[in-house]
């Protein structure tokens, strides 16, 4: 098979650092691995690109991402690089980049790896649940057409379809049939997450849901209203197994769960649409850190691993399969051996220096199969 194309936005801030060791892990990989071949095109995009020629996405670059296998995004944006009306530019591209490619669900995993740090004191018997956000829709779907009359009233209109709460339902059952289930007892479940109580959109969500959930007797369909899930996430996590949700409260839920096992640099995320994948941790730019070489890019590296699952389950490919559980396992090694990490998880250790302790455990354990 000729190699997967593969489309890099390094990005602002430390998005270049962290890609760079993404590529450090990657280039092992296609090192050691028979049968991994996957080609890189790198692009310059998002705001510091802006601030040079007023462009955060030129149509060369997207139209590279759309005819790409697969798009690898480190992190967009800058809080001092602003288009004429005061917003940040990075919601532009992305919400463009997002339409383009027609990437419906989002896909945040929460899950606590020996040896990460954990903001509870009891873990349970662990943590490893889905965080799907519906991607295109919304409250996010007045992005750009929201009204405001003077200096009084301002409006955003949540917008809601069955198409795309039948797509995102649909991939969410899917994706419980390939997991393990919930932690507590193996339960494989998906549950919606709405304020179907006072808003007619969010029953609608809902109603839309159970409609999907009736193709899929195998998998066992919940609901539970937002303000209780957060509670739940925080007392008992391990009940859950895939939870699906409208755009905005999976933006703020997905945030919540990062916190629960480690941060945000420990948090990676892929969005899937019916042809093309787009994955990137959940983590922002951090220009604080940005030429330090402390930024952690494991977020990044696990979104590789994301990455690699998706085009293995795409083309029936078990090279890619097994790589992507490779990866995590690399990673997931690193964190428990505790040597090798970076500030914000309570080490000392250099964005470079974690890549190639990584790369190294690939080598390790490919050596050994």
């Amino acid at each position: 098979m000729t190699a997967y194309q593969i489309a890099l936005l390094p990005g602002d801030g430390i998005g270049p650092e962290c890609m760079e060791a993404t590529r450090i892990v990657l280039d092992r990989m296609v090192r050691d691995i028979d049968g991994l071949d996957l080609a890189f095109t790198s692009h310059r995009a998002g705001a510091e690109l802006y601030r040079e020629t007023g462009e955060t996405l030129p149509a060369a670059v997207l139209d590279d991402c759309l005819a790409a296998d697969a798009v690898l995004l480190s992190a967009i944006g800058l809080p001092d690089v602003r288009s004429p009306d005061g917003t940040e530019v990075q919601p532009t591209m992305m919400v463009g980049l997002r339409r383009a490619l027609q990437v419906h669900s989002a896909v945040r995993p929460v899950k606590l790896y020996p040896g990460a740090p954990c903001a509870l004191k009891d873990t349970g018997p662990g943590i490893d649940f889905i965080v799907i956000r519906e991607n295109l829709e919304g409250l996010f779907a007045s992005f750009g057409g929201g009204a405001k009359v003077g200096d009084e009233v301002a409006t955003d209109t949540m917008v809601i379809t069955r198409k795309g709460t039948s797509q995102v339902s649909d991939f969410a059952f899917r994706l419980a049939q390939r997991r393990n289930g919930r932690a507590s007892d193996g339960k494989k479940m998906v549950t919606c997450v709405d304020k179907a109580n006072v808003f007619r959109s969010m029953a609608f969500f809902r109603e839309v849901f159970f409609d999907v959930a009736k193709n899929y007797s195998d998998i066992e369909a919940g609901a539970v209203y937002v303000d209780a899930m957060s509670l739940y996430m925080v007392q008992n996590p391990w009940d859950f197994d895939v939870l699906v949700m409208e755009n905005q409260f999976g933006d703020i839920l997905s945030d919540l769960g990062a916190g629960l096992v480690g941060g945000l640099g420990l948090g990676p995320s892929a969005e899937i649409g019916e042809t093309h994948g787009l994955f990137q941790p959940s983590h922002g730019t951090a220009p604080q850190l940005a030429g330090k070489n402390v930024a952690n890019p494991m977020a990044t590296i696990l979104s590789a691993a994301m990455m690699l699952d998706w085009l293995g389950d795409k083309h029936g490919d078990d090279v890619c399969l097994a790589a992507a559980v490779l990866l995590e396992e690399a990673v997931a090694m690193v964190l428990a051996d505790g040597t090798v990490r970076t500030p914000d998880i309570g080490g000392k250790s250099s964005t470079t220096e974690v890549a190639h302790a990584i790369a190294a455990a690939i080598s390790s354990k490919v050596a050994k199969v």
